[in-house]
């Protein structure tokens, strides 16, 4: 059967669909001599804000055999593809000399390994993040370079945090030490970049087209999918249609949620299509993600539950109270176990993602196996404040270059900066230096 390019997609009346990986993807001769099908490596960062409690987060034990603690329980069932590292620091987060803005420091030094400039005005300055040096290295193989995501919408001025502008606080990602990437909120509109164009007002007309016929995307292209299917083998044939229903259940979850009413919230209107439903919002950011990597749309990501300082409360979970005025807990017990009920179900909702990267096959393997997906903080305890020995997660196979099961611990004040560039190896974009690293942290692989 003659191979169908990689870069195949589904058009029709302003929707583009992309495609999952194929066997129909790999030229015969490959095909023949190696089933397997060269998926691409993925790198992804979700970020909490406000900290952990460590008590019950660092597992007891040696580097193997270890039970989960109470807070990465929910990970149990991807404890194999888990690395759970210790000891890592990332130092521009700390004041030197500048007064508080732990909060604003942590989130922009997180993936930049810089020390911000305190300014609550004109002239923020940080560094280039992790995943913005990838997506400068490899984004060119994708249709989007990177993606960034979020729940909170982020500021772009003023003071948010001692003297800190909100920049700091809202962004993770920053493409210049100058440039911060802002996080897009809402599902509805990751969605339709993904399937109707990257400008938002090619997805404003597919929308109202689709809109004035009472059609799904997929009623669009579905000439362009049956021609498609007539090529496939039987196995692909599973895959597209199993794809392709996913894609209509999103849009489906989606649709219902622009039919609710707006809320509003002390003044503000959230916008059209965001979930007032806080896990709700959280799942549809992470199935519309989970597509992206699926059809390599994109292969670099960040994801930020919550703007840094967040007093968002978790009412929903038992726990009213905001989380920034929780996490100053002072060692209260009280306090201390609606940390780690937020905590726990920060990482619930982890736990979905790579499920749903699991249960995608791609190859011989799956999405999760080829992906590396960091998870964390720029605050540890978030009484003491302290940006030392940091809660790190590393999920995800790495297309083989990495061995999970393990607690790694590594000595003090390791930067957290030495793993991202041990993952820019791994992703096709090595770089020499990034922000604080001293080198690529061993051990990842065994």
């Amino acid at each position: 059967m003659k191979p169908i390019s990689r870069r195949t997609i589904l058009k029709g009346l302003g929707t583009a669909v992309a495609l999952p990986w194929l066997e129909a993807m790999t030229p015969l001769a490959t095909r023949a001599a190696a089933p397997a099908i060269a998926a691409p490596r993925r790198m992804a960062f979700f970020y909490v804000p406000n900290g952990v409690h460590m008590p019950d987060w660092t597992p007891a034990g040696g580097e193997t055999g270890f039970p989960l603690p109470e807070i990465l329980r929910p990970l149990d069932p991807f404890k194999d593809d888990l690395l759970v590292l210790t000891g890592l620091t990332q130092d521009g987060a700390f004041a030197h000399g500048d007064g508080g803005g732990d909060h604003a420091r942590s989130l922009a030094s997180f993936l930049t390994g810089t020390h911000p400039l305190k300014t609550a005005g004109f002239g923020i300055k940080a560094g280039v993040s992790v995943d913005q040096v990838a997506a400068q290295k490899v984004g060119k193989s994708t249709r989007f370079p990177s993606i960034e995501l979020g729940i909170d919408r982020g500021a772009q001025a003023g003071n948010c945090d001692s003297g800190y502008s909100c920049a700091y606080s809202s962004n993770i990602s920053w493409r210049s030490e100058s440039t911060p990437m802002a996080k897009e909120i809402n599902p509805q509109l990751v969605f339709e970049r993904l399937f109707a164009g990257q400008l938002s007002h090619e997805s404003a007309e597919a929308r109202a087209r689709r809109e004035k016929y009472r059609k799904s995307i997929l009623d669009f292209v579905s000439e362009d999918a049956r021609q498609l299917r007539g090529k496939l083998g039987q196995v692909d044939r599973q895959k597209v249609d199993e794809y392709l229903t996913s894609v209509r259940e999103l849009e489906t979850r989606l649709a219902r949620v622009e039919k609710m009413p707006a809320v509003d919230l002390k003044g503000v209107r959230l916008p059209t299509g965001v979930p007032k439903d806080n896990r709700e919002h959280i799942r549809l950011m992470f199935d519309v993600l989970a597509l992206a990597f699926q059809t390599d749309s994109t292969r670099i990501a960040t994801f930020v539950y919550a703007n840094e300082g967040s007093t968002k409360s978790y009412k929903f979970i038992g726990v009213p109270e905001g989380h920034h005025d929780l996490s100053h807990h002072g060692k209260d017990p009280d306090k201390q176990a609606k940390i780690k009920k937020i905590n726990v179900y920060h990482i619930e909702q982890f736990a979905y993602f790579l499920d749903k990267l699991r249960s995608i096959r791609e190859g011989e393997g799956t999405v999760l196996d080829h992906s590396m997906i960091v998870y964390g903080s720029g605050i540890s305890d978030g009484d003491r404040h302290n940006h030392d020995d940091l809660p790190i997660l590393v999920a995800g196979k790495g297309s083989g270059t990495l061995k999970g099961g393990r607690h790694l611990v590594y000595p003090r004040n390791t930067p957290l900066n030495n793993l991202y560039l041990s993952m820019l190896d791994r992703v096709g974009a090595p770089t020499p230096a990034l922000g604080d690293s001293t080198g690529p942290l061993p051990r990842l692989d065994g």
